[in-house]
């Protein structure tokens, strides 16, 4: 077996949304190293996407093109599509990471907090993979299929403590909606999968970032994940080497969700 064909992806176009930051950054990093031609990356803020640019380019030069651009609107993952129909004819991998979080308690939880979230943990990866159909069309195969990766949470599996209501509901909704779209799609040789991270430090995960320590005593490995945990779930799952694996999720935690014995009460 030759382990670069199996995990390679040399030649490759990817777009990662939310990929200037935290674990969308953490993945274009993995699949620049793997060999892709080009990834273009997403976000909101033009100077988030800029700084990630720049920083990409003193080790990948030319590799990584950004697209500011709000995808919480059908009419802004549209618009993106049409940016990448511009400029490639086909694309290989989608990476829907882009992410919102709130938090309130459930007597003061607003509407606003439940639309933002939906809207771009939910809705945005469905109507841009919509858009994009066409172009991940071009770039699948039988022999070599495109990939669609939605990036859930393990909130979508299991509770956490605090009180984010629409976070836990479109986190679910995203692992359930990867099932969907991998069965339809699968059909014209793209394959729709997902990752579940865990405690990963990022500006979303707050606690991770900024209590790590105190974290990790809560993971069954004992420590938070690292860039290159993500990445491989996410190179994995992009490359032949994930080229069997249809509509799952992959729990990147260290064994929260599946290695945890949790508690029990006596009787």
């Amino acid at each position: 077996m030759n382990l670069q064909d199996m995990f390679g992806l040399d030649g490759r176009i990817a777009l990662v949304t939310g990929g200037s930051r935290g674990i969308g950054k953490m993945i274009v990093e993995g699949f620049l190293a793997a060999g892709c031609a080009r990834v273009y990356i997403s976000a909101r803020k033009t100077a988030q996407i800029e700084a990630a640019v720049a920083d990409f380019e003193t080790r990948y030069p030319g590799k990584v093109v950004g697209l500011p651009v709000d995808l919480a609107t059908v009419e802004g993952c549209r618009s993106l599509a049409k940016e990448l129909e511009a400029r490639e004819q086909r694309l290989d991998i989608l990476v829907n990471n882009a992410g919102a979080a709130w938090g309130e308690p459930f007597d003061t939880f607003p509407e606003s907090g439940w639309d933002k979230v939906m809207d771009i943990n939910v809705k945005s990866p469905f109507f841009l993979t919509q858009a994009l159909h066409t172009l991940l069309k071009a770039g699948g195969s039988p022999e070599r299929p495109a990939k669609v990766i939605n990036i859930g949470s393990i909130d979508g599996i299991r509770l956490n403590p605090w009180e984010t209501y629409s976070y836990h509901a479109s986190k679910a909704a995203i692992l359930y909606l990867t099932k969907r779209l991998a069965a339809r799609l699968v059909e014209d040789h793209i394959l729709v999968t997902a990752i579940a991270p865990g405690a990963f430090e990022s500006d979303m995960n707050k606690a991770a970032r900024d209590h790590g320590d105190a974290v990790a005593q809560t993971i069954p490995t004992k420590r938070i994940g690292v860039p290159e945990d993500m990445a491989g779930a996410a190179i994995f799952l992009a490359s032949k080497a994930g080229d069997y694996v249809v509509g799952d999720t992959i729990a990147v935690d260290g064994g929260l969700v599946y290695g945890h014995l949790g508690s029990s009460i006596d009787a």
